[in-house]
């Protein structure tokens, strides 16, 4: 499975692998259901390597978060995305110590454990994602 082709799909829970494209569709397959599903162009898709989440300094890759919590939870699964949220927060802080409180806003802390969770639960090894480099 290689990171730079899981996305996330607006209006759609959970992770998707891009299996293959066509001229106007994209054929994904879920993570969780490995069940596959054409998506048209007017849905909104994200790469997960393209999402950063704000901080104070500067905006940091999801591939640097996933990766910090793969090292805080020793590859397992983290908590769940149903805790508290006080106990969400303490979490993503100890990963994230610099996030910006203003601008993530619970469900986004939410959402990126979950995600966390569907890839450990699918086998990533995240010690073998390349950061993309950015660019000056």
């Amino acid at each position: 499975m290689e990171f730079n082709k899981i996305i996330a799909i607006s209006g759609k829970p959970g992770l998707y692998q891009v299996i293959s494209q066509s001229k106007n569709a994209i054929i994904v397959e879920s993570l969780t259901d490995k069940k596959r599903l054409a998506i048209n162009a007017t849905q909104n898709v994200s790469l997960l390597e393209n999402i950063a989440i704000y901080t104070y300094e500067e905006d940091v890759p999801m591939v640097k978060i996933l990766k910090s919590m793969n090292e805080k939870t020793e590859g397992k699964e983290a908590l769940s995305h149903k805790e508290s949220d006080q106990k969400l927060t303490a979490f993503f802080a100890e990963v994230l110590p610099n996030y910006d409180a203003e601008r993530v806003y619970i469900s986004n802390i939410k959402k990126v454990i979950q995600w966390y969770n569907i890839l450990v639960k699918s086998g990533m090894d995240f010690t073998a994602i390349e950061e993309k480099k950015q660019e000056a």
